[in-house]
């Protein structure tokens, strides 16, 4: 009885949070304009978001936003997780204050942050555009590239880079050889989860988009204006797809390998 009972507050909870979205993917397809009659099947919306050229120009802002947050981050949270790591190894004091540095933009509300930046860009005279909203969102983004990496340094085994440096190696090829290579799937992981994080995001950048500078959600929230159509059931069901495509493959990374070399 206590199985089945769990069983059915299971799928009660998954009814919960994913009934919603099965119903807006659903009304995409659908060939009448009101999203609450079904009237049909057809692909027509999905056709007119190609030919849309104001969305096709946000897509074009958030990919371009996204990439260029996703390599910077990645590569500020990476030396962040190893500068950390040295620290927590050494002597020298301050990793502590660093680290709660780091994640206070985790914690901090989204508003607050949008606000701060809005703030910082007007104070040293920073003109709003993609720009902006990049910086915006590396801001936000290195703490989960530093927590990601941090984690898989933590089960990393120092025998190995020990060994690595016995053996003749130095510094610069130690990490190249044998410490990338261990914690590459959790780069690549926090990569994706940032790309993830920065095309979905809008609180924050509705702060710190110029003109010109409109990306994905924000013009899903502009078309919500005018009412729910299954144009943007449309538009949300890709967004949805892609963000959940890679939170698979980020994840996946992360399961695949222990930070050994080995299989987990």
């Amino acid at each position: 009885m206590i199985r089945r009972l769990l069983a059915a507050h299971t799928v009660l909870v998954y009814l919960f949070l994913w009934l919603p979205i099965a119903v807006l993917a659903l009304f995409s397809f659908n060939a009448g304009r009101q999203t609450a009659i079904w009237q049909g099947l057809t692909l027509d919306w999905y056709r007119r978001l190609l030919a849309n050229d104001a969305l096709l120009a946000a897509v074009r802002n958030s990919l371009v936003a996204a990439a260029l947050t996703t390599v910077i981050a990645t590569v500020i949270g990476t030396l962040a997780a190893l500068g950390l790591r040295r620290i927590a190894a050494g002597p020298a004091r301050g990793g502590g204050a660093t680290l709660a540095l780091l994640f206070l933009p985790m914690v901090m509300p989204e508003v607050v942050l949008g606000a701060a930046l809005l703030t910082f860009f007007g104070a040293i005279g920073l003109r709003l555009s993609l720009a902006t909203v990049v910086i915006a969102h590396v801001v936000f983004s290195v703490s989960y590239v530093t927590l990601v990496v941090r984690a898989r340094l933590a089960g990393l085994d120092p025998a190995l880079e020990e060994a690595a440096r016995d053996l003749g190696a130095g510094p610069v090829e130690t990490f190249r050889r044998v410490t990338l290579p261990l914690i590459l799937p959790g780069i690549a992981a926090s990569a994706l989860l940032v790309f993830t994080l920065s095309i979905d995001d809008y609180v924050v950048t509705s702060f710190v988009a110029g003109v010109g500078a409109t990306t994905l959600p924000l013009h899903v929230y502009s078309m919500l204006r005018v009412g729910v159509t299954p144009e943007v059931n449309a538009v949300s069901t890709l967004l949805l797809a892609g963000t959940i495509g890679l939170i698979v493959a980020a994840q996946w990374l992360l399961r695949g390998s222990s930070p050994d070399g080995g299989p987990e």
